[in-house]
């Protein structure tokens, strides 16, 4: 009996489509040849891709003189040889997997032949693709998109904070970027400036994080639950005057509420100052700007909460609170043991994603303040800055890019890890994992 599992699989490991055309699918195997044709040209690359990702180029640009004149000769790009590195290896790595399924696709097929089962033809393969393996088919697309905008940048990010890539001495092309290790890991720890910045961000971020997500969330559930209280009139009225706040781009609101609270000509100052008060320091006071932001996350922030919590509320059955009364609970009894559970269960996930995209919160601090005021203490950050603003300055304003990678890993692993630990632990994850 001829082993055609056995010569298929040995084709298919000596190059992919020829196990298929063993097994008499010849269309198959002609196009998985020409992937084998596309991964012999990648192959040409890695050589390079090592010595790139290794060395990060071994000369900068430079002048030479050529008779009587100096002329600039192009060197290594560290930037350009790191990131093609990873691009060439991504790709060998996608290629690699799509050899082993085709050595298993021969096995499996040349395994049919030995049992008398004729190989499916192109029109059988395809139709076995679209049917069985369509949900195989349609979420390869993503997992590519996924593979090269969104692994890469963060593999890229993480490669960055392990190297000297910062103004002035370490741009390239005039200069060549090394390997340091975790030397700016250490440096951001140790170097008294620095530390002193950092651990000053990361507690105001926890902060702002913490006061932005309750605020919002305490501020729109007490919204809702006068909206939906029984006996309250023009309900519909009253809920697209408080989802107004949403409604207006936030880019347009930021801006508004920058001019209304500046210290010198904004209106909130005037009233006040009609009622005999004195000017407050809205923004170029440390304190009172912290103050600032978080209100104005709560006015941004909570018509979104609300219009949730009032989808939750509705689905609340009458017969609770019926059955609550005539067992003499009280408004305040009835809220903690059938209101605020319902709710919890619901938006818990949404209230801990609201907290991960607090950390996260660029537009709101860097629009409103600007990270503002000014901390001379501080390395490129203000007292309002949170780490993803001082990320942005330190790329941005002062081309620390190794810090900034290193601070975007902290910001990752904060988030990533918080996000999973408590959604994972909340009651509607826990109840979806028990029906699955």
């Amino acid at each position: 009996m001829i082993q055609h599992r056995k010569w298929a699989m040995v084709l298919s490991l000596i190059g992919m489509g020829l196990g298929q055309i063993y097994n008499r699918q010849l269309i198959k195997g002609v196009l998985l040849f020409i992937v084998h044709l596309v991964a012999l040209r990648v192959a040409l690359y890695v050589p390079r891709a090592i010595w790139g990702i290794t060395t990060l180029g071994e000369r900068a640009d430079h002048l030479e003189k050529v008779g009587r004149l100096y002329v600039n000769v192009r060197g290594d790009h560290s930037i350009f040889l790191m990131i093609e590195g990873m691009v060439v290896f991504l790709a060998a790595l996608v290629l690699l997997v799509v050899y082993v399924m085709n050595v298993r696709d021969a096995y499996v097929v040349g395994k049919l032949r030995e049992s008398g089962t004729a190989a499916p033809n192109f029109k059988a393969t395809c139709q076995r693709i679209t049917g069985k393996h369509f949900p195989h088919l349609v979420i390869s697309m993503p997992i590519l998109l996924v593979i090269f905008f969104t692994v890469m940048p963060i593999l890229f990010m993480i490669f960055l904070a392990f190297t000297n890539y910062s103004s002035p001495n370490y741009l390239p092309p005039a200069k060549l970027v090394n390997w340091i290790g975790f030397g700016g890991f250490k440096d951001i720890f140790t170097i008294k400036a620095w530390n002193h910045t950092f651990f000053g961000v990361v507690l105001w971020t926890a902060v702002w994080t913490i006061c932005a997500t309750l605020t919002t969330f305490i501020g729109g559930f007490g919204v809702a639950l006068m909206v939906q209280k029984r006996g309250i009139r023009l309900k519909g009225f009253w809920r697209t005057l408080f989802i107004i706040p949403y409604a207006i781009p936030q880019f347009i609101s930021l801006l508004i509420m920058r001019n209304m609270f500046n210290g010198e000509f904004g209106p909130i100052n005037q009233y006040l100052n009609y009622f005999g008060l004195s000017d407050l320091p809205w923004l170029t006071d440390p304190f009172w700007a912290k103050l600032t932001v978080i209100m104005v996350n709560v006015w941004i922030g909570f018509p979104i909460t609300m219009l949730m919590v009032i989808g939750i509320l509705s689905t609340i059955s009458r017969d609770y609170y019926e059955a609550a009364q005539i067992d003499g609970a009280t408004s305040f009894q009835q809220f903690r043991a059938i209101t605020l559970p319902t709710v919890m269960f619901s938006f818990g996930p949404l209230l801990v994603m609201s907290f991960a995209g607090n950390i996260n919160n660029f537009n709101l601090i860097y629009l409103l303040t600007n990270g503002n005021p000014a901390n001379p203490d501080y390395q490129s950050a203000g007292d309002t800055d949170i780490l993803i603003t001082w990320l942005y300055k330190l790329t941005i304003d002062t081309g620390k890019y190794n810090f900034a990678s290193i601070i975007g890993i902290f910001i990752f692993i904060l988030v990533a890890s918080f996000a999973i630990v408590n959604i994972r632990r909340t009651k509607a994850f826990k109840e979806d994992e028990i029906n699955i």
